[in-house]
């Protein structure tokens, strides 16, 4: 972060919370003019700090209630069995995050889709149709109790 000010990380806490602010509603915020919000956060942008802009949709209200966080390992750790199931994975589109962890397993996914059936029918004819999988253990949400993209970015 050395390449972040105090004023940049201002307008990365202000976008974390509202990307469809303007750049005149954040210059406002941050009592600052207009010109250099907009070329700070082109900046920001150019330099990768500013990855995307999206839209955050409620996966209740889109039918979409059930999330498991599905741990998988695999049988062979080469890196050609590693980057295949990498790129198989990322073909599901029931797969929402996929991380490469250490530990007992080899991934963990996390896995959104409709009911338990749903479920079900994801982890029988799609996730074990990949290749090398040796074991796969799920875990359900019953409630989420804390759900952020935000990042804290210190002061």
């Amino acid at each position: 972060m050395a390449n972040l000010n105090s004023v940049d990380k201002a307008i990365l806490k202000l976008l974390q919370e509202d990307a469809k602010l303007t750049n005149k509603e954040i210059a406002a915020k941050l009592n600052l003019t207009t010109t250099p919000v907009f070329e700070r956060i082109k900046k920001l942008e150019r330099e990768g700090f500013i990855k995307n802009y999206v839209a955050l949709v409620d996966r209740k209200k889109v039918e979409l209630s059930l999330m498991a966080f599905c741990n998988v390992s695999l049988k062979e750790h080469t890196s050609e069995f590693l980057n295949i199931f990498e790129k198989d994975v990322q073909l599901l589109e029931e797969v929402v995050e996929c991380y490469h962890i250490a530990g007992m397993f080899d991934y963990l996914l996390k896995v959104v889709v409709k009911d338990m059936d749903t479920y079900q029918d994801f982890v029988a004819n799609k996730l074990a149709g990949l290749n090398n999988i040796r074991k796969v253990q799920s875990a359900f949400v019953m409630s989420e109790i804390k759900h952020s993209t935000r990042f804290h970015l210190g002061a």
